[in-house]
């Protein structure tokens, strides 16, 4: 009997390849006139965002777009962002968006690595494509679109076509067909490249899918919800939620930069329900006037993500009524693939136990087969003891393909049937993981290991602290001892002595940072700090004792 049933075949009638293309056709039919995007001036239905993504497929066909060739995309947070992430999936090609913060070198890398056929690009970013253009032979430049937006002065065409010409010329009808394999690749996403140049992360249509399904359900996200783009789409696909959006037939507020008083406006304006970002975003939040905040009654939430977001963040963000929840994942796992879940118990926690808890890495997303903390050579679980040091990895269908020709690094990354991450972390007793550190960010001084990551939220914990970020730094004694670079909030008369005094009061002797530098802190465009320069910094810093 079970023999019999294990034989009965898929067909056409009882399986269907997953693709998060699905959503917006879906949604274009049962709720045509509903609306999709807010971008500026345009308010579109997602009956036309459905016509004018089809019309774009057309078009990219016509100009020879194939089944697995790459379509490039330098774009901020607009219409035609959410659009090229439906379009070109539609013509069976593979979406790269590029990091707008990047130099002409790296980008130039990009294209060629990821053999782009086909680049489209808002002329703000002219003068670093040129120079991205510029450094690939002649023979290996795709063909440009440009995205001319009218609110933006700066930037040239570098293109005889135009985006508004490509859809029109494009058929709003066009039979675009899904994939014939789920394990196709959707996106290709480049990460940050730290040492060496940045590897290519492949998405498949099934993980995209499934992630965009996921943040719904780990997120208690409503049909129809409102959401403001304050997080890249370039990064991770937005974390998936353009797909995310058109399953619930929701709106994308497009935001084209990242602004305080820019964001409290449209979550005012728009009724805005759920936004994204890194803790800059909602630090930027935090420390903007009252005045920016006033005409907002309704609820409002949003997901942090980081290694380990400050406590004082959360913690202001729930006094200041916003709903906050935390997410972590990798560009491996397309953007978040676990989630601090919240328990229902945990209300009746003071607001400094809740914080504590809310800032867990947590249980592994709906769709996510395995999050576990494994040591890394032997690749056993670690005790549920809260102490015991591993390595956080995932298993399941939210992670990546791959890293794009690029053998070595994929094999690597896969040892033992797991992706490995490089954070460290704990198991609680409850079954939550809690990043202690990065591998790398581990300070080891005389033998003991120094959690970076406590440093900072000691840091973070005074009042007059906007970001903070400790690395190692040589030490003639200890073998490198901490370090910690400390961006003030404006208008702060904080001196080093006084922090000085403020981390003596929480931390051990060892744990002392042996320097303190006040600083604007490097960034990455979606708000992380990047550590890897203060690294660098710091190895050619002299220590001030």
């Amino acid at each position: 009997m079970v023999q019999g049933a294990n034989a009965l075949p898929r067909n056409a009638a009882n399986y269907a390849a997953l693709t998060p293309l699905s959503f917006i056709a879906r949604s274009a039919a049962v709720w045509p006139q509903a609306p999709a995007i807010v971008d500026g001036h345009v308010h579109q239905s997602w009956g036309d965002t459905y016509a004018r993504c089809r019309r774009v497929a057309s078009a990219l066909v016509r100009l020879g777009v194939g089944r697995g060739d790459t379509v490039a995309v330098m774009l901020p947070n607009t219409r035609a962002m959410v659009e090229l992430h439906f379009a070109v999936p539609m013509a069976g090609a593979i979406l790269n968006t590029l990091n707008t913060r990047l130099d002409g070198e790296a980008l130039g890398f990009m294209l060629q690595h990821g053999g782009a056929r086909v680049l489209v690009t808002d002329t703000e970013y002219a003068p670093v494509i040129e120079k991205a253009l510029a450094a690939l032979p002649a023979a290996q430049r795709p063909r440009v679109i440009d995205v001319v937006d009218a609110t933006v002065s700066s930037g040239k065409r570098l293109s005889e076509l135009e985006y508004e010409d490509v859809v029109a010329s494009g058929d709003p009808a066009f039979a675009w067909e899904p994939p014939a394999d789920e394990w196709d690749a959707i996106a290709l996403n480049y990460t940050s490249g730290t040492t060496g140049n940045p590897k290519g992360v492949v998405y498949h249509h099934r993980g995209a899918y499934l992630n965009a399904v996921s943040n719904i359900v780990d997120w208690s996200m409503p049909r129809h919800a409102v959401y403001l783009w304050t997080l890249p789409m370039f990064h991770c696909n937005g974390w998936c939620f353009p797909w995310t959006v058109a399953a619930l037939a929701g709106v994308n507020v497009c935001l084209r930069k990242v602004d305080g008083a820019a964001i409290f406006d449209a979550i005012r304006t728009h009724k805005v329900t759920h936004y994204c970002g890194a803790p800059i975003v909602h630090t930027t939040l935090l420390n903007m006037p009252d005045s920016a905040r006033a005409g907002i009654t309704h609820k409002v939430s949003g997901l942090v993500a980081a290694a380990a977001p400050p406590a004082a963040m959360i913690e202001g963000m729930e006094r200041l009524g916003f709903d906050i929840t935390h997410v972590y994942g990798l560009t491996e796992t397309y953007g978040p693939a676990s989630v601090c879940a919240k328990q229902p118990g945990w209300d009746a926690l003071d607001i400094a136990a809740r914080t504590e808890r809310n800032g867990r890495q947590g249980v592994a997303y709906t769709m996510q087969e395995g999050l576990s903390v494994r040591d890394a050579q032997t690749l056993a679980p670690v005790p549920a003891d809260g102490t015991t040091i591993g390595e956080i990895m995932f298993r399941g269908n939210i992670t990546m393909k791959g890293y794009l020709d690029n053998p070595a690094a994929t094999a690597e990354a896969f040892a033992g049937g797991w992706f490995h991450t490089g954070d460290l972390a704990v198991l609680q007793p409850d079954g939550y993981v809690k990043i202690r550190d990065r591998s790398k960010d581990v300070i080891i001084s005389g033998g003991e290991n120094i959690s970076s990551l406590e440093v900072e939220e000691v840091l973070y914990r005074h009042p007059d602290v906007l970001a903070a970020a400790v690395v190692a730094q040589p030490d003639a004694r200890w073998g490198e001892s901490p370090r910690a670079y400390v961006e003030l909030k404006p208008g702060s008369t904080l001196t080093v002595d006084a922090l000085r005094t403020h981390c003596r009061a929480h931390l051990a002797g060892f744990k002392m940072p042996k320097a303190f530098e006040f600083c604007e802190l490097p960034k990455t465009s979606t708000g992380k700090i990047q550590k890897f320069v203060l690294r660098e910094r710091a190895r050619s810093t002299a220590a001030i004792e």
